[in-house]
């Protein structure tokens, strides 16, 4: 059953299925052959359109056919004798010969198959765009809809503001696909603004990915009348989009594209090019992108601080990241404790200790708590300056700050200083509170105690701790054996390097230690036997080890010919 729905400029044909139009043209009078001719037209194509745009959730319903003004103009005579309703027109004629489908329409939204078109006794369009702000901010998504596509089928236009809040309120209710042909038709119409390229492109990156957001503000690119309309929110929102999936490459074509339209970035938009341009390792972006965000007057937040100071620290440009840590303060912004340990960690690198620890005094000044990480930049530069004693001193009086957690890394830390320092008796204290503590100690801790027994020359010490960590179920390392190796040679352990090296897979560095060790110690002979042995495995010796043998076989030749040219002259007596 087909419905007529008139106003005085359009006559609109909505239809509940396919053989309406069909049913149409058996009911006309055979005599009327204009008018018989046009309907059996237009049901071919709607046809045609049902067959190609059939969407996956409902049949095609709906079809309108328009011309510049008015979709169908009938003859009052024809439409009274098939029952329908219909404007008095103007003889058995139809007034538009040139008639075509609006396929966007039908084939984009299931709303306007769904939901009816109403006929608007009401004409000012201020008036009804009034009436779909209101719907639309009070999310009455279905009449807010009919009254949009009523007006539009009755050849009104709804003002850039009613329409804008109308896709806004869909896209909150997750309906790209009704917004979109509203979308389509405000470019048509050019009343499409800056708001509304944003509201769509944010749209299309959450639903469909960056891809197709970049897609679409190409295509809307290429138009310089769009573009026109384009403003600062708009490319900060496709900056976004790019952001989120790390793209710096588009980041930094759209940051061009910005810049060549005459328009100037925000707070935002710098703020999005530092962080997305430093995530990337783009140090030298996130520096363009900062200084012009300075020279155009905008004051930088924490987080861009953060990221230009991480980008400096990544260069080793600490000095430049004191300044900007100074500027901010100047402008009265307080970096955060993340900058803060970055700064220090950078400074303690550079070998600054005193400088480290006046921006420590300094963020305890903003209120910050120290966590971890700061105890560790401060721990590593003292180590750094070869202060170990400092280093020890600080670790103490970090355990007894009970705020403190200690973890893994700053027990290390204070192990690396016995190493230096030879304190052995220190060393195994603090492995014995890892280990009371239930950390999960690694092959590196182990490595340290043993380190700082050969500093102290405690071999027997060194080998029971690589005991006690295969006792503890923790693979030893190459480094563990060489220092385990050093030890127990220069207390000529020489058994327990047998034992070592048999209890191992073949290593070239560990057979390498033993013969430097040996051909250090005079040993000559065992030295040459297990150069022979190192062979027959097939182990590459380095140049060290090649250049002690040659050196040794010359000195053992030569006492050789002293001995027979010594016993050859007494035979000769």
């Amino acid at each position: 059953m087909g419905e007529i729905l008139r106003s005085p400029l359009s006559l609109f044909i909505t239809l509940n299925g396919m053989p309406s139009l069909h049913n149409l043209y058996n009911q006309t009078s055979p005599g009327n052959t204009i008018f018989r001719h046009q309907v059996y037209q237009w049901s071919h194509r709607l046809s045609d359109i049902n067959t190609n745009r059939r969407r996956s959730q409902s049949n095609l319903r709906f079809g309108f056919i328009k011309t510049a003004r008015f979709l169908i103009l009938l003859n009052a005579y024809d439409t009274v004798e098939t029952g329908y309703i219909c404007t008095e027109g103007e003889g058995n004629s139809v007034i538009n010969q040139d008639l075509f489908f609006n396929s966007n329409a039908v084939s984009q939204s299931s709303t306007i198959c769904e939901n009816r078109v109403h006929f608007l006794e009401e004409r000012d369009e201020e008036v009804l765009s009034k009436r779909i702000l209101s719907l639309s901010r009070s999310n009455k998504i279905t009449s807010a809809l009919e009254l949009y596509w009523s007006m539009e089928f009755s050849g009104l236009l709804p003002n850039s503001h009613s329409c804008n809040s109308l896709i806004s309120c869909l896209l909150r209710n997750n309906n790209l696909d009704d917004a979109m042909p509203i979308f389509e038709s405000m470019k048509r119409n050019e009343i499409a603004t800056g708001h509304t390229y944003s509201l769509m492109l944010k749209a299309v990156a959450t639903a469909h990915g960056c891809g197709s957001a970049l897609k679409l503000f190409t295509e809307l690119e290429l138009d310089c009348k769009r573009k026109n309309s384009f403003d600062a929110i708009v490319y900060n929102t496709i900056l976004s989009a790019c952001g989120k999936v790390n793209n710096w490459v588009q980041t930094e074509r759209i940051w061009k594209s910005m810049k060549e339209n005459g328009l100037d970035g925000t707070d935002i938009t710098y703020r999005v090019l530092v962080s997305t341009f430093c995530r990337c390792g783009q140090n030298e972006l996130t520096f363009s992108a900062y200084s012009e965000m300075i020279q155009n007057g905008l004051k930088p937040d924490e987080d861009t601080v953060l990221a230009v100071i991480s980008s400096c620290t990544k260069e080793g440009q600490w000095d430049l990241a004191l300044s900007i840590f100074k500027n901010s303060l100047k402008n009265g912004i307080n970096p955060n404790l993340i900058a803060c340990n970055t700064l220090i960690n950078s400074i303690g690198k550079a070998g600054e200790v005193e400088l480290a620890f006046k921006v420590y005094a300094l963020m305890k000044s903003l209120g910050h708590k120290p966590d971890m990480y700061t105890w560790n930049a401060l721990l590593g530069s003292l180590y750094r300056a070869n202060r170990y004693s400092d280093t020890l001193l600080l670790f103490e009086r970090i355990k007894k700050d009970q705020a403190t957690e200690l973890n893994l890394h700053l027990y290390e830390s204070a192990l690396r200083a016995c190493q230096k320092l030879g304190l052995w008796d220190k060393a195994l204290q603090l492995l014995w509170e890892m280990e009371a503590s239930k950390f999960s100690i690694v092959a590196s801790s182990y490595n340290l105690v043993i380190g700082a027994c050969e500093v102290a020359r405690k071999p027997k010490v060194a080998l029971q701790v690589y005991e006690h960590m295969i006792y503890r179920k923790c693979l030893p390392d190459t480094f563990t054996h060489l220092s385990l190796i050093r030890s127990c040679i220069w207390a000529s352990l020489w058994h327990e390097v047998e034992e070592i090296l048999d209890r191992n897979p073949p290593n070239v560095s560990l057979y390498n230690a033993v013969i430097h060790g040996m051909c250090l110690r005079g040993k000559t002979e065992p030295a040459k036997k297990l150069y022979l042995r190192m062979q027959k495995l097939g182990l590459k010796p380095d140049g060290k080890t090649r250049a002690l043998m040659l050196q040794n076989l010359q000195r053992d030749s030569t006492e050789q010919r002293k001995q027979r040219y010594f016993r050859h002259k007494k035979y000769t007596k």
